[in-house]
């Protein structure tokens, strides 16, 4: 009932659009209004950017942070070796030293304190690197737990992934060759649907064919919570030409997404906070725009599914 009453009242308020433009006779504050919503469309628009950026540079973060913390891991191991073969060396010496006193205390008073000095000079030393050798061990011992917390919880998310890749792949197997394919790139899931399966020519209103694919792909990310979903409509290059609310292919992409994200959120387990639409116009091509099939293949629509990465930063930043 909601949506019914949402495309009456777009009906009326393009009828509305209509009249008055060959009226000529546009109201400032009607003007103001709709000036001020395209305003407020362009800033949502750079902030879903920002955030999507932002969840790229936390992820770059993580991998980064899974690096540096390997280095330094190799290092403390190279020089814990290091410091065991000093250790083995000094005792092996501290040994002989011992036995050397043992040696010369039947010798003159003279010269049994001055090797008992020594002695005692080689044994503080020896000690003093003993603590250090326990100090570097405890230190290794902390790094390497927390290198094998990160990689649990990478391996964690990455077998999250291709759980849901395997999932999405079963349920909409009936789909492939009807313009949607599955694919997994720099850790996210990309779920592409062409125009054909969604939309007619022109239009943002979904097909049934199309929202019976959505519905799947909805039943799935419903019962994955831990996945952010940003849903990208896409365009070819031929300029969107209409007298109506649409001016351009950046409003018909805009357009395009959130009518999916509107399919997505029919599905009442799926947290609104999760979906992102975005609008990127004809400026992310997959294939050319100078034939035909190749600007069926731009015109689609790109559900990105992004593990949430909470709980590694959460570890890092600890």
């Amino acid at each position: 009932m909601p949506e019914i009453k949402s495309n009456i009242m777009k009906k009326f308020m393009l009828s509305l659009i209509i009249l008055t433009s060959l009226s000529a006779c546009v109201s400032s504050k009607k003007y103001q209004d709709l000036d001020d919503q395209y305003i407020k469309a362009r800033s949502e628009n750079v902030e879903l950017k920002d955030q999507l950026d932002s969840l790229s540079n936390k992820q770059l973060k993580c991998q980064s942070a899974l690096s540096r913390l390997q280095i330094q891991y190799d290092n403390m191991k190279n020089k814990y070796d290091i410091l065991d073969k000093l250790f083995k060396v000094k005792d092996n010496a501290y040994k002989k030293l011992q036995a050397s006193y043992d040696a010369l205390s039947q010798s003159s008073n003279q010269t049994l304190a001055y090797e008992a000095e020594k002695s005692k000079k080689l044994l503080d030393s020896l000690q003093f690197k003993q603590k250090q050798l326990a100090q570097e061990r405890a230190e290794l011992d902390q790094r390497s737990k927390k290198i094998e917390q990160l990689e649990s919880l990478m391996a964690q998310k990455d077998a999250k992934l291709n759980n849901l890749k395997g999932s999405l792949n079963r349920a909409l197997n009936k789909f492939k060759g009807k313009g949607l394919k599955v694919t997994e790139k720099d850790g996210k899931i990309y779920i592409s649907m062409e125009n054909k399966l969604l939309f007619d020519s022109g239009s943002w209103r979904v097909k049934p064919n199309g929202k019976d694919a959505i519905k799947t792909i909805a039943n799935i990310l419903s019962i994955n919570p831990d996945v952010e979903i940003m849903i990208e409509g896409h365009t070819d290059n031929i300029p969107y030409r209409s007298k109506g609310a649409i001016q351009d292919n950046w409003d018909l992409s805009v357009k395009r997404a959130t009518s999916v994200v509107r399919q997505l959120m029919k599905n009442k387990n799926i947290d609104p906070k999760r979906l992102i639409p975005a609008g990127r116009s004809k400026y992310m091509p997959v294939a050319d725009n100078k034939t035909a099939a190749g600007r069926a293949k731009n015109r689609r629509i790109e559900v990105i599914l992004t593990p949430r990465l909470d709980e590694i930063m959460k570890l890092l930043n600890n």
